[in-house]
């Protein structure tokens, strides 16, 4: 097990590689998602899906940065940490009960997500609340 990682290097990749390397964030824009090892030195395998409903990545050009954080709650190591501009910033641990309140929150957001990528939808209120939600993440 390594150590608790203070910044990560992107690599773009078509496909996440299947065995991955510590401190690097594979970004498949074909498939809309990131992966990379927990920061936290566990080895667990952390995958970022890209869209509205969950992660956002921004290229800086040398860096990356991931909004909003990962929280890494399924795994036993309940790493929380933000990528921005390819620097690990370590959140505070997370009760159970913020855990869970973050959780109804993230099925909030995918079920609006869900119901919004139907392109015959005209309704805006779903993507418009969607869109207020991510920025005060």
């Amino acid at each position: 097990m390594m150590g608790q990682q203070q910044s990560v290097k992107h690599e773009y990749v078509e496909y996440i590689p299947e065995h991955l390397q510590p401190g690097i964030l594979y970004i498949s824009l074909k498939y809309k998602t990131a992966s990379h090892l927990c920061c936290c030195g566990c080895g667990h395998k952390v995958v970022t899906p890209l869209n509205a409903a969950k992660w956002a990545l921004t290229d800086h050009g040398k860096s990356v940065s991931l909004f909003p954080s990962v929280g890494n709650w399924s795994f036993p190591c309940k790493s929380h940490y933000w990528i921005k501009h390819g620097q690990i910033k370590w959140a505070a641990k997370m009760s159970d009960k913020q855990i869970a309140h973050v959780r109804k929150l993230d099925r909030a957001d995918a079920e609006i997500y869900a119901s919004t990528t139907d392109k015959s939808s005209k309704d805006i209120i779903p993507q418009l609340w969607l869109w207020i939600r991510n920025f005060f993440k």
